[in-house]
């Protein structure tokens, strides 16, 4: 099944549901709850975008909710400490684009598979997180911190703005930039690539960087809606985004995938859960049935990749007898 194919898919399901919600949980839709799913969505968004480009070139991050994590926490701790708003909304992407680095640098330059390093960095980045703040969390934001200064009601139209201009621009740099075809170029073959004068290993060690980087920005986006912070925040985000972006049509192995599919993962999933409850089931069903849509969603793929693969095969040995 094409990209193209499973977006129209996911996009279909989302329908489905919302027709389901529609007839049988009308509350579903109130302004409130949409809002409240669309803040909580926004943050895990904008990291799966960057997800999605580590995904393309066929690594795979599961740091990700401990760079959320630290970042988060790094932005609360300056704004109690009075550093202006603007510093602070620079200081948490540049933070994540230097533990992305971190993992870029062993993946690309060491060789050192990307499913080893992010575990390594998950765990270690997470304790020490706890062993810096002794699981305390950051109380007491500054006013001037929360909603970004500009308030609860813009607040949420700035957010989006945000994860619209994020996905704008890596799907019109994916598509049409030079660098964007070198992303799938590494994921599709990496050695073909290489012949193709790709530098692949500063290709990775990028979309690692720009993958930390869109974490620390969730971060404080995230961050700047509460009062506290929590210092065990963006646990178990890594299945969430990773979940999206297979829902939404990459291959985990490179190469495909889209971030309008990424997007739509993201609705899809993100709208399960809270549905399930205004349904009447029990919440514990929640991660079953996320589960179930990934492993439908691989399924489909792998099965999709085996009918193409003999006709590839077929075709090699045309031209070789030919």
């Amino acid at each position: 099944m094409t990209t193209h194919r499973v977006e129209a898919a996911v996009a279909l399901a989302i329908a489905l549901l919302g027709v389901v919600l529609a007839l049988f949980a009308p509350g579903y839709f109130r302004a409130g709850n949409l809002l409240d799913l669309l803040l909580a969505n926004i943050p895990v968004l904008i990291v799966a975008i960057g997800a999605t480009l580590v995904i393309l070139t066929g690594e795979i991050d599961i740091s990700v909710g401990s760079v959320f994590a630290i970042c988060a926490v790094a932005a609360g701790s300056l704004a109690t400490w009075a550093v202006p708003l603007p510093i602070v909304a620079v200081a948490a992407p540049l933070l994540g684009a230097g533990l992305g680095a971190i993992n870029g640098v062993l993946v690309a330059y060491l060789r050192i598979p990307s499913i080893v390093v992010t575990l390594a960095t998950m765990v270690a980045l997470r304790d020490g997180l706890r062993w810096a703040t002794q699981g305390a969390w950051v109380e007491h934001l500054p006013e001037n911190f929360q909603w970004l200064g500009i308030g609860q009601a813009a607040f949420p139209f700035a957010a989006a703005g945000v994860a619209l201009i994020v996905a704008a621009a890596c799907a019109w740099g994916l598509r049409y930039l030079a660098i964007g075809r070198a992303v799938y170029a590494t994921g599709s073959n990496a050695e073909a690539a290489r012949l193709a004068a790709i530098d692949t290993a500063w290709i990775t060690c990028l979309v690692f960087t720009l993958a930390g980087a869109l974490t620390g920005l969730a971060a404080l986006v995230n961050t700047v809606r509460f009062s506290q912070v929590p210092s065990n925040t963006g646990l178990g985000l890594e299945m969430k985004v990773i979940a999206a972006v297979v829902v939404g049509g990459a291959a985990i192995t490179g190469g495909r995938g889209t971030v309008v599919g990424t997007l739509l993962g993201v609705v899809l999933l993100g709208a399960v859960g809270p549905a399930l409850t205004f349904l009447g089931a029990s919440a514990y069903w929640e991660r079953a049935l996320q589960g179930a849509i990934i492993l439908a969603a691989v399924a489909i793929a792998a099965v999709s990749q085996r009918r193409r693969a003999p006709r590839g095969a077929a075709a090699g040995h045309h031209h070789a007898v030919a």
